[in-house]
């Protein structure tokens, strides 16, 4: 950062000899009898010069303590070289002069001493106009002859000094009644103006400040501008003459234009293309920045010979008082008005417990609360403005820059309309557009510049050391904007709640480990003289043989980690948890809003969110029934034909998933058959076979495998989907995002969970009997469970995807970016003699882009899928994503406040359409977990036997195993299945009810079976039934906003109304109180008349 007022003039340049002004300051005015007494003079302001602009008063005055705002903000006030902005760098396309500029010759003004004239002019607005100009007064301002009369007196003297008052830079003086008329004047210019402004018209900015000029009585002068305006040939010579970049003056880290006041909102970057396009780029980028320019925003462009590569140029944008304060009135910023009477929320219970995980409170809550407006120009004075230069936040001014770029036009080509910075981008006309990070993230900034809120960022909530503090949301907001910040609390919160069922989870976990060795299933299969003796059947054709049943022991016991009594009540445990999530989110999410302003923010969102591409390609219109405005629209049968390409190709890609699926069953089939031979055969993996069975060993290679697939199916379907949502041409960012979401995550959740779905409720459920087993594509014999249920092979699997998926996504985000800007950055330092500036700092930086938190959020909700859909299978599911999540908030927040550039603040007032994704997956949990306990563990047929068909008291489980496991006669086996080894068995067990070969109906499902499966669906229906139940009672009892919240609200609307109303009532009593006066004389004048006439008669 660099310093302000005298300070930065080693940032400017170096001063010289006989100067009298700097660039950005206006000689003091020699006082006058009038100046004592103009109300307007406050400390610390100046009048403004000529052209408009508006001098700097002293360095310090004035910090904006504005909601979201930088405590400090440098900038004690904003030159403006010119209407159109300054061109300070030399580029191709303007070497051949524009048309109409004067021509090069001896003749020409240096551009130094235009602007020191232009300084030393400001005193020439204290008096009157220079004869030879004219003033530009509206008609309806003109003075009558009779009133002219009234100026001789010192009265009248008086009042025309004061009437006559230049427009101040930090004026406190209350603006005249027939400007808060405005509205009532021209009813209809306010909306025309902001519709102008969504349409991305460049000349909407001159338009209101003609309007505005119309109706104010106390109107300035208007000054020719075009005479200080720096032309493309006069920036060659400055270039040519004066050194651009003064290292030794110049602090690298500034985020200031070259005279150290006027900071940099947004910065565009390119380089030359020699290409045949590149004339058309140049003349594209020619007229982009002059509309720029027309807009009000004002440019400064740095030479590519300045760059560290040689190769880039770069623009860099600032946006003055008279733009933000158009636009923020255009996009309904909200900005305080009065400090907040309200007290924050009362400490919780307990809370000095929590100490060690609280931040600092000016950490925590950087600026004070107040209550706010929707900002608008003719209500100036309402507003806190106690520094123009940073009553907006950086936040706030990178969004209204960014509206502007992304409707500004650039030009006609086939016919149609071509505007905004992404078509640019996509086209490489520009590289890159991003605005400024504060300063540098490993040091704070010098005392006398603004705060450093990216080191704050960082060294209180991107340090993974703090990953067991509480995030600084607020701060979030401030520097990201409430987009990302409502990310951020959605995380943290839902790790907050991760935590209850991580406990509950390891708990049942443990009760499982302690629990192992008194298992009696787990028991009976690893002893010799029960397990040992059972003969299994072979588990696949030929090569497969006979095995017996104690060599899956150790299974067995991993088994019964997960597949215990305990399972149960952890999945209605986890269908509750889940309701009470989603219904205190709601409630978060209300505070929420109301802290950051987003209540009414909704109906701006569905007015102000409009796409420009929906807008350039709309050639209808169509009148809002609301605003009763013409809007772009377009008929439903232009959409037809993308919404069937993009049905079918959603269809083509979860059809491919599926595929992908049964070909990793196939390697399962493939490779058991092929490992189960090869270990028979090898007696020296004898020992081995005792941990890695054939099923395990398929379970994690195929596990791997599909875990595989799933990466590269995802890689190129977000390239497809990404498009084909484009085609679709959305009409607001929000419908956009809308329909991508539910592309992706339709994908998505058949791409993660389509294994999952298959070995819970698939696997080994249709596989037949020995001598009558399903075939595959009549190839491959259909998978079996192991004799313990195909649980622990689920939760194989949801391991296996779960963790991997996490580690794999918290590397990409890590590593991915860190290792490109080290390599970038390598490249670029080529020059150590040149300045390496900020805005080439966070050039070489990664882009967030704009789909940047849509990834955070599928990541998320996938998580969340793992967490609720198939917990009862894996208990330790919560404490894993717990503990990941832990470290992804700390990831996440290292790399956007170090890795990437700062992304564009967007406005956001809930997570979107992911909560209705969260609902429906909290529901599709209950039935999934109810389905997971009932057909995929043990626990059913154990308490079935348990309570219907076990004899032994002592021990009531004492025969399940042999129980659970049905006869089949060796000879009844058909050629092609029977193993190629005669072996003496007769007879071999496989897990089924079914009768005996001796029985009548051999082979046929018995009564138990029958009882088994009545028991699973009343499990079902009872399980979903009180989940449901519970579910809908808390979601009754819990209110989606608390009561506080409520009373908060209603008292801020209020005094809101009660604020403005007062202010309205005040201006209102002094324009009465002005024509009351006069009224008041005349009736006295009147009086004396009748009294004369009476006295004379």
């Amino acid at each position: 950062m660099e310093p302000t007022g005298q300070e930065s003039q080693g940032a400017a340049g170096p001063r010289e000899e006989g100067e009298e002004t700097r660039l950005g300051e206006a000689p003091e005015p020699e006082p006058r009898s009038s100046d004592a007494q103009s109300p307007a003079l406050a400390p610390g302001t100046q009048p403004v010069g000529p052209g408009g602009g508006e001098a700097a008063g002293p360095a310090g005055a004035g910090r904006g303590r504005g909601r979201g705002e930088r405590d400090g903000a440098e900038g004690t006030g904003e030159q403006r070289e010119s209407d159109s902005g300054t061109d300070l760098g030399q580029r191709p396309e303007d070497q051949a002069g524009e048309p109409g500029g004067r021509q090069p010759g001896p003749s020409r003004e240096h551009p130094r001493e235009r602007l020191q004239e232009r300084a030393e002019g400001a005193e020439q607005v204290e008096g009157k106009p220079p004869p030879e100009e004219k003033p530009d007064w509206p008609e309806e301002t003109k003075e009558s002859e009779s009133s002219r009369d009234k100026k001789d007196s010192p009265a009248g003297r008086d009042a025309e000094q004061l009437r006559r008052r230049p427009t101040f830079r930090f004026s406190t003086c209350r603006k005249s009644f027939p400007q808060l008329l405005w509205s009532d004047r021209w009813g209809h210019s306010p909306s025309l103006f902001n519709q102008l402004a969504k349409m991305g018209d460049p000349n909407v900015l001159e338009m209101v400040q003609h309007e505005e000029r119309r109706s104010s009585r106390d109107t300035d002068y208007a000054f020719e501008t075009n005479e200080l305006s720096l032309g493309s040939r006069e920036t060659s010579l400055l270039i040519s003459e004066e050194t651009l970049f003064k290292k030794d003056k110049h602090s690298k880290d500034s985020v200031f234009f070259r005279d150290g006041i006027r900071q940099i909102d947004f910065v565009l970057s390119y380089v030359d293309d020699i290409k045949k396009e590149g004339d058309l780029k140049s003349e594209r980028r020619k007229e982009f920045e002059h509309n720029l320019r027309k807009t009000g925003l004002e440019l400064e462009i740095e030479d590519k010979t300045n760059s560290e590569d040689g190769k880039t140029y770069f623009v860099k944008i600032h946006a003055p008082w008279e733009v933000l304060a158009t636009y923020a009135e255009v996009l309904g910023i909200k900005m305080p008005i009065k400090e907040s009477d309200i007290p924050r929320p009362d400490k919780v219970p307990f809370s000095y417990m929590l100490g060690p995980l609280k931040l600092p409170r000016n950490v925590k809550h950087p600026h004070p609360e107040y209550f706010t407006a929707q900002f608008t120009r003719h209500r100036q004075e309402l507003f806190l403005i106690d520094d123009k230069s940073s009553f907006f936040p950086s936040s706030s001014r990178n969004r209204i820059v960014y509206y502007i770029l992304s409707r500004c036009p650039f030009g006609i080509e086939e016919g149609k309309k071509r505007f905004g910075i992404e078509r640019l981008l996509t086209s490489h006309t520009y590289s890159s557009a991003y605005p400024l990070h504060d300063g540098q993230y490993w040091k704070p900034s010098e005392p006398s510049h603004p705060v450093n809120e990216r080191y704050m960022l960082c060294q209180n909530w991107a340090r993974f050391s703090y990953f067991y503090k509480e995030q600084p949301l607020d701060l979030i907001r401030n520097y990201y904007g409430e987009k990302i910040g409502i990310y951020f609390v959605f995380l943290g919160f839902y790790t907050e709640m991760l935590l209850f069922a991580a406990i509950v989870g390891l708990a049942c976990f443990i009760y499982g480990l302690l629990s192992v060795h008194s298992s009696t299933r787990s028991t009976e299969i690893c002893d010799p003289e029960i397990g040992g003796q059972i003969i299994m059947c072979p588990l696949c054709d030929l090569v497969c043989e006979f095995w017996r049943l104690n060599s899956t022991c150790l299974a067995s016991k991993v088994s019964h980690l997960f597949d215990n009594e305990s399972t149960v009540f952890f999945a209605i445990f986890m269908g509750i948890w889940v309701t009470l999530f989603l219904e205190f989110w709601k409630q978060r999410q209300a505070r929420l809003e109301y802290e950051w302003d987003l209540v009414d923010f909704e109906e701006e969102q569905q007015q102000l969110q409009l796409r420009p591409e929906f807008e350039a390609m709309c050639k209808h219109r169509k009148m809002n029934p609301v605003t009763k405005e013409l809007e772009p629209y377009m008929p439903l049968y232009r959409r037809i034909p993308w919404y069937f390409l993009s049905g079918a190709t959603v269809t083509l890609w979860m059809a491919l998933v599926l595929a992908s699926m049964v070909s990793v069953i196939v390697y399962r089939l493939a490779v058991f058959a092929t490992f189960a031979s090869f270990v028979e055969s090898e007696a020296s993996l004898k020992h081995v076979k005792s941990i890695l069975t054939p099923q395990i060993t398929t379970s994690l290679t195929g596990s791997c495998l599909n875990f595989i697939v799933i990466l590269i199916l995802n890689f190129f379907y977000e390239k497809i989907s990404a498009w084909i949502t484009k085609m679709e041409i959305p009409r607001t960012y929000q419908e956009y995002e809308s329909s991508l979401t539910l592309k992706m995550f339709l994908f998505q959740f058949v791409n993660f969970y389509s294994s999952c779905f298959y070995v819970a409720f698939f696997k080994g459920k249709f596989v037949g009997y020995p001598g009558k087993y399903t075939y595959l594509f009549n190839v491959w014999r259909s998978e079996e469970c192991d004799p313990g249920g195909c649980l622990i092979e689920l939760t194989t699997q949801l391991t296996i995807i779960m963790t991997g998926k996490q580690i794999f996504g918290n590397i990409k985000e890590a590593i991915y970016p860190f290792i490109l800007n080290w390599w970038r950055r390598r490249k670029a330092r080529t020059n150590s003699e040149k300045l390496y500036s900020r805005w080439e700092q966070d050039h070489d930086l990664e882009s967030f882009g704009s789909l940047g938190l849509f990834y955070e959020y599928l990541e998320t909700v996938i998580q969340f899928g793992f967490v609720t859909l198939f917990v009862a299978s894996f208990p330790l599911a919560p404490l894993l994503a717990l503990l990941n999540n832990a470290i992804e908030i700390r990831v996440d927040a290292w790399k956007l406040t170090t890795q990437y550039r700062r992304p564009v603040a967007a406005k956001a007032h809930s997570i979107g359409v992911w909560q209705d994704i969260l609902y429906g997956m909290a529901v599709l949990s209950v039935a999934s977990n109810a389905f997971i306990v009932a057909f995929t563990s043990d626990i059913i047929p154990r308490l079935v036997y348990l309570y219907a068909y076990s004899t032994n008291t002592s021990d009531p489980l004492k025969g399940y195993v042999n129980n659970s496991l049905s006869v089949f006669l060796v000879a009844d086996l058909p050629n092609h299945t029977a193993p190629s080894e005669k072996r003496d068995f007769t007879t071999c067990r496989y897990r089924d009810y079914r009768y005996p070969p001796e029985d009548d109906q051999k082979y046929s499902h018995n009564m138990q079976y029958w009882h088994v499966l009545a028991a699973k669906m009343t499990f079902i229906i009872v399980m979903e039934h009180i989940v449901f139940l519970v579910k809908f009672l808390l979601a009754w009892m819990i209110p989606d906003v608390p009561k506080d919240v409520v009373e908060r609200i209603k008292r801020e609307k209020l005094m809101t109304v009660k604020i403005i109303h007062d202010f309205e009532l005040n201006k209102l009593k002094e324009n009465l109180q002005m024509d009351s006066s006069e009224f008041a004389k005349e009736v006295m004048i009147q009086e004396n008349k009748v009294q004369l006439a009476k006295s004379t008669i």
